[in-house]
C-alpha cells in the first residue's frame, strides 16, 4: 500500500492506493507547531493497516511557513571581500517604479552577521586570489559569540569553480560541527550573484527547522511501522529521500501545491488530455499552472512575497511555474476607500473562519456567499450553521452599501472572486501566448469544482475535469511522482563557436553526477531517465528561453534543430524572432527522473440511475434568473457515463461541483466528473 499525506493550513490530507488499485481518502486537522502529529492523526483516522504501508510520500508547508512567518534560524553569511552588501543592493528592476516611498526587501541576514573573506575566482573559474583560511576562522569565532545557528557561504563565480566554498564548508564542519552550513554551489550552479546568494541564505535559514521536523516525523513513523521507502515532495514536481531533503530544504518551498499540478499531468495522460490548466482553490489561495503536451512547466525564476508593490525574495531552484492569488473559500469581502467591492487577499482562515462556522467570524467570505446562494448546504458543515447570521453579515457589510438584497450581494461576492480567479487563469495562459480554448481545465481543492464551471464559460474552455479525490488531489498527485533532480549549470557559449565534443563532455559530466546522486538514494542507473534542455537567447539579450534538446551525442543536425526550436519558442514567448541573429547558450539543464513503479488505478463500474443518486432539490440563486429549484446529487452514487444537464449540483465530502444551464456532466470510467458545454 502507498500512502501520501499533504499538510495544509487547515487540514492534513491523506490518500492511499492499495495493491488492488482502490483509492481511499481522509482529512484531519493540521496541528501546528507539531505538524507531525497531524500526519499521524490522519493515518490513524484513515484506518489503514500501517504495517502494510510500503511507500510513504509527504508534502509540507513547513518551509514556506518558516520563511513567510520569519521563524527560521539565526543565520550568518560568509562572502567574497567587497560583496557583503549584495543582499541589500539586490536588483534595480523593482515592480513599483513610480513609488517614491519604495523600500527594498529586508535581507534575511542582518549586516553585522554578513562577513567578508579574501578570495577571488574569475568568471572562467580561474583562481585569482587564494582563500584566506585565517579570516574564515575569525568569522567562525565571531559567529559563535553571536549565537548563530546556520551559516551560508556564497563566493563570487563559485558556480564555475566551487573549490573555495567547499574548503570553507569543510573548515566550518570541522571547527563547529553543531552549526548547519550551506554552500551556494551545493544548491545552485547558475550565475547571478544576488539570486544565488539569497537562495543559499534562505536554505540555511530554514535548514535547522526542516531537519528537526523531518527527524521528528521519521521517528514518529518508525514507532508505528517500518517503512523502507520514505519520500518528500519537492518544488520541481518530483520526490526525494528524507535524508536528501534535509540537505537542501529550500527545494521544498512549494512542496504541497506542486503535487497537485503534477497529479493533473498524470491524470491528463490517463484520460487522454495532454493540454491542461491545473486549477487549485483552497481556503486562502487559488493557484493555477499550465501543462502543455503533458509537460509541467518548471522555472528557476521563483520569488516569495513578490507582488505589484514588493520585489520579493528570489529563490534560484527549480519550481513548477504557478500563479497564485489570495482568493479562496475563506477570502473576506470588503469595501475599499473608493466604495468598490473587493474579495481577498485577506482571509478569515480556519480561526475564526467564515461567519458560517459560528466561531466568532464577523466578516463575510466567499464560503458565506456560496452558502447564502444555495451552492453550499448547511447540512454539510462540521458546525451548526445559522443562516440568519450569515445573511445579516452579508447584508450589513455589503448589501446595504450598494442598496441591494443580501442574495444579490452574495452573488456579487462570488462574481468578484471569480473575476480575480479569471485574471490568474489569463496570466498563466493568454498572457503567455496560449489560447485557453485549446486546454482542458482540471479543477481541484476544496473550492475548485465550485468555481471552475463558471470560469470555463467565461474563458471559452470546452471541458472541465473534476478529478477523483478532488479535495485532496495534491496528496493523490504525490502517489504518482518519481524521484526527480534538476541539474542546471551556467555554460555561456555562442552556438556558432561551440564544438560538439565540448558540449558532449558537459552533458556527460552533468549526467554522471546525476547517476551518482541517484545511486546514493538506492536507485539503479537503468531506472534513471534524462531530459535535456538548453536556456538560450539572442546575443546581447538579458533573458533566456528554455529549449528542449535531444539526448545522446550532439551532431550538426542537433545543433541546427536547437537553434530552429529556439527561434520558434522565442516568437511564441515574445511575439518576434530574429532568424539571422546569433544565438548563445546560457545554461545547460538536465532533468533526471528516477522511475518508481506507479500504482494502477482501477476503473469504476457503477450501475444504477441518476435518480438513485439524487439527494434533494434545493433552491439556488443564479444571476439573471433568481432562485431556481436545482437537483443535488451524491457523487459517490452517480452511475458512470450517465448525462446530467445543468443547472445541477454534485456533492462529495469536502467539495461541491456547480454546473450551469449551458453545461452537462457525466462520470467517466475512472470516477472523474467531466463537464462540457452543451451543443447549441
Amino acid at each position: 500500500m502507498r500512502v501520501a499525506t499533504d499538510i495544509g493550513g487547515t487540514f492534513t490530507d491523506l490518500v492511499y492506493v492499495d495493491d488492488n488499485g482502490n483509492i481511499g481518502v481522509e482529512k484531519s486537522s493540521t496541528t501546528p507547531p507539531n505538524f507531525e502529529k497531524g500526519v499521524l492523526d490522519v493515518i490513524k483516522k484513515s484506518g489503514v493497516d500501517q504495517s502494510s504501508i510500503s511507500m510513504f510520500i509527504h508534502g509540507t508547508t513547513v518551509i514556506i511557513n518558516a520563511l513567510t512567518e520569519r521563524k527560521g534560524a539565526k543565520t550568518a553569511l560568509i562572502t567574497t571581500k567587497g560583496f557583503r552588501d549584495v543582499l541589500e543592493i539586490a536588483r534595480g528592476n523593482r515592480p513599483d517604479l513610480f513609488n517614491v516611498n519604495y523600500e527594498k526587501p529586508t535581507p534575511f541576514v542582518e549586516r553585522y552577521l554578513r562577513r567578508e573573506v579574501s578570495e577571488r575566482v574569475n568568471y572562467k573559474g580561474e583562481v585569482l586570489t587564494e582563500l584566506n583560511t585565517d579570516e574564515v576562522k575569525e568569522c567562525i569565532e565571531y559567529f559563535k559569540k553571536e549565537g548563530v545557528e546556520a551559516v551560508a557561504v556564497s563566493f563570487l563565480h563559485s558556480y564555475r569553480n566551487p573549490s573555495h566554498e567547499q574548503q570553507t564548508v569543510q573548515m566550518i564542519q570541522e571547527l563547529w560541527p553543531e552549526v548547519k552550513v550551506t554552500a551556494s554551489s551545493d544548491i545552485t550552479q547558475e550565475w547571478r550573484e544576488y539570486e544565488r546568494t539569497n537562495t543559499a541564505v534562505l536554505n540555511a535559514y530554514v535548514q535547522p527547522a526542516a531537519t528537526t521536523y523531518i527527524n521528528r516525523l521519521e521517528n514518529e513513523l518508525k514507532t508505528q511501522a517500518e517503512i523502507d521507502q520514505r519520500y518528500i515532495m519537492q518544488s520541481n514536481g518530483g520526490t526525494t529521500k528524507f535524508e536528501k531533503a534535509k540537505e537542501a530544504p529550500i527545494n521544498m518551498v512549494e512542496s504541497g501545491p506542486v503535487a497537485g499540478i503534477f497529479g493533473a499531468a498524470v491524470l491528463g495522460e490517463m484520460i487522454g488530455e495532454k493540454n491542461i490548466i491545473a486549477f487549485d482553490i483552497g481556503g486562502t489561495t487559488a493557484k493555477c499552472s499550465l501543462i502543455e503536451n503533458g509537460e509541467v512547466k518548471v522555472s528557476t525564476d521563483y520569488y516569495i512575497e513578490r507582488d505589484s508593490r514588493n520585489a520579493g525574495y528570489p529563490i534560484k531552484t527549480p519550481v513548477v511555474d504557478i500563479v497564485e492569488i489570495g482568493n479562496g473559500g475563506g477570502s473576506i469581502a470588503w469595501i475599499d476607500r473608493a466604495g468598490s467591492l473587493k474579495v481577498g487577499p485577506q482571509s478569515a482562515g480556519a480561526n475564526p473562519g467564515p461567519v458560517a462556522y459560528g466561531q466568532g467570524g464577523t466578516e463575510p467570505t466567499t464560503t458565506d456567499a456560496n452558502l447564502l446562494t444555495g451552492r453550499l448546504s448547511p447540512k454539510n458543515f462540521d458546525y451548526n450553521v445559522n443562516l440568519d447570521t450569515v445573511k445579516s453579515a452579508i447584508d450589513t457589510k455589503i448589501g446595504k452599501h450598494f442598496g441591494i438584497s443580501p442574495e444579490d450581494a452574495a452573488l456579487g461576492i462570488i462574481r468578484i472572486a471569480n473575476s480575480n480567479m479569471l485574471n490568474a487563469l489569463k496570466l498563466i495562459s493568454i498572457r503567455k501566448g496560449y489560447n485557453p480554448q485549446d486546454f482542458t481545465l482540471l479543477a481541484f481543492g476544496g473550492g475548485g469544482s465550485m468555481h471552475a464551471p463558471a470560469l470555463a464559460l467565461e474563458l471559452g474552455v470546452k471541458k472541465v475535469v473534476v478529478p477523483i479525490a478532488s479535495p485532496v488531489f495534491s496528496a493523490w498527485g504525490m502517489l504518482m511522482t518519481d524521484l526527480r533532480h534538476d541539474y542546471i549549470q551556467t555554460y555561456i557559449k555562442r552556438m556558432n563557436d561551440l564544438t560538439l565534443e565540448e558540449i558532449d563532455r558537459q552533458w556527460e559530466e552533468i549526467e554522471k553526477n546525476a547517476l551518482q546522486h541517484f545511486s546514493e538514494e538506492g536507485m539503479e542507473a537503468a531506472n534513471v531517465e534524462f531530459h535535456r534542455f538548453a536556456d538560450m537567447r539572442y546575443l546581447g539579450q538579458e533573458h533566456t528561453v528554455k529549449v528542449p534538446v535531444a539526448n545522446g551525442k550532439w551532431t550538426e543536425e542537433a545543433r541546427a534543430q536547437a537553434i530552429s526550436d529556439f527561434h520558434k519558442l522565442h516568437e511564441k514567448n515574445y511575439t518576434f524572432k530574429l532568424d539571422e541573429a546569433q544565438t548563445e547558450i546560457v545554461n545547460l539543464h538536465v532533468t533526471a527522473f528516477g522511475k518508481v513503479e506507479k500504482p494502477t488505478i482501477s476503473k469504476l463500474n457503477r450501475s444504477g440511475s441518476t435518480a438513485d443518486a439524487q439527494k434533494e432539490v434545493r433552491d439556488v440563486y443564479y444571476e439573471n434568473r433568481g432562485w431556481v429549484p436545482t437537483p443535488v446529487y451524491d457523487r459517490d452514487k452517480l452511475p458512470t457515463n450517465e448525462i446530467i444537464a445543468g443547472p445541477a449540483i454534485v456533492e462529495e465530502k469536502a467539495a461541491v461541483t456547480v454546473i450551469y444551464d449551458q453545461q452537462k456532466l457525466h462520470l467517466d470510467d475512472y470516477g472523474n466528473i467531466i463537464i462540457e458545454k452543451e451543443d447549441n
